[in-house]
């Protein structure tokens, strides 16, 4: 009887250490890491160098992925304000790097806007300000004697408000309105320098904004065929095309889809596949680094799985894991932005690099799981007694 009470009474002073000890059992797992990493430090520099190097390749090209998107979107924003429907020429229109804007490839389609509707024309196509290239647009309500300068294009120019430029011959008053990368002259002024290049925008009745079926509406009563997907071109020599930016299935709206677009550019390009392929051969070193790890280590995880502690090799793979993969996102995802900066600053936006930095980190807690899993199943198959008699 007196055994049993003080056995019972050891194992009750005993109980609240093993509570606590479980309650701190994540804290030892990063403790036993931690030690672990010390003791190959080599190996974890290794591994999170190669990472570092697939996740960084990944990054860039997402870099730049999303600055073109970014910029579709807000050239596309630019040229349409408030429309609801966007004319083009039958050349159709495309993005000029020099310009940084959209251009006409031909003259704006010949049209008879249906009552009710209004609509504007827009000549659109390059000239050169003081040597730099610069998208030009004529627009029949500004004043003949103004150019009006987006910011951008004002800032890339070195042009404020009240300074006088030329254009085309034209001796202009500068006017700084807007975000765009465009100047806008009155429409002679235009003509005398991009012809009859342009397109129209296009508003809808009073009380029809919201309609799905604007552009429909307008291509029966013009003739020209109508759609609401960005990607497809008008018909060579044909009249030309409507861009319904309200209509159309899907929860995206017509900027966006744009902007997706400019995006694909990269994203299907080469440099989107060497992004991938980089990706992959960092899974297959960090998946390679812990199997090495396993190799070297059957024996202490065999102690650790004969003594109940089964649980806790996968866990504390899965800690590991987690260390070396956040610490490849760091290093990764920083010198690229650096990387990025320094090749081209102009695309390495604070956005388009915290876009492209959240979505690699969106696969980080799936490669870190699998990368720990791969390696540790088999030994969690295996008996303790086989574990501890590896050499």
């Amino acid at each position: 009887m007196e055994t049993s009470q003080v056995n019972n009474a050891a194992t009750s002073a005993r109980s609240p250490e093993i509570a606590s000890a479980s309650g701190n059992t994540f804290g030892c797992l990063v403790r036993f890491a931690l030690a672990n990493i010390r003791r190959r430090p080599e190996r974890f520099v290794l591994s999170v160098l190669g990472i570092a190097l697939a996740i960084a390749c990944v990054t860039v090209v997402r870099t730049i992925s999303s600055s073109f998107a970014i910029t579709g979107a807000d050239s596309v924003t630019d040229v349409l304000g408030e429309a609801h429907l966007w004319v083009v020429p039958a050349a159709g229109v495309s993005y000029d790097p020099d310009t940084q804007a959209l251009v006409a490839g031909g003259p704006a389609p010949l049209i008879d806007v249906p009552a009710g509707w209004t609509a504007a024309r827009t000549l659109s196509g390059r000239a050169e300000i003081d040597g730099v290239a610069v998208s030009l647009r004529g627009r029949d309500e500004i004043p003949s004697g103004t150019a009006r300068f987006g910011s951008a294009v004002a800032d890339r120019l070195a042009i404020g408000s009240g300074d006088r430029v030329e254009v085309g011959g034209h001796d202009l008053v500068a006017e700084v309105d807007g975000t765009g990368q465009s100047v806008t002259v009155s429409s002679a002024v235009a003509h005398s320098v991009v012809g009859d290049d342009g397109w129209w925008t296009v508003n809808a009745p009073a009380g029809q904004e919201n309609r799905r079926d604007l552009g429909q509406q307008f291509s029966a009563a013009t003739g020209l065929r109508s759609t609401a997907d960005p990607s497809l071109r008008p018909e060579p020599g044909g009249p030309g095309l409507i861009y319904d930016t309200v209509g159309g299935a899907g929860p995206l709206s017509f900027e966006q889809k744009f902007s997706a677009l400019f995006s694909g550019k990269v994203t299907s390009s080469t440099l989107g596949l060497i992004s991938t392929i980089g990706l992959a051969l960092g899974f297959v070193i960090a998946v390679s680094s812990f199997l090495a790890a396993v190799a070297e280590r059957k024996r202490e995880f065999g102690i650790m799985s004969s003594i109940g502690l089964a649980d806790e090799v996968l866990y504390f793979f899965l800690v590991e894991s987690a260390l070396v993969f956040v610490a490849a996102y760091l290093v990764g995802v920083l010198g690229a932005g650096a990387a990025v900066a320094l090749v081209s600053p102009g695309i390495a936006t604070p956005v388009a690099w915290a876009q492209a930095a959240g979505m690699v980190a969106a696969f980080i807690p799936a490669m870190a799981i699998v990368g720990a899993l791969v390696p540790v199943h088999r030994l969690l198959q295996q008996r303790p007694v086989d574990l501890l008699g590896a050499r």
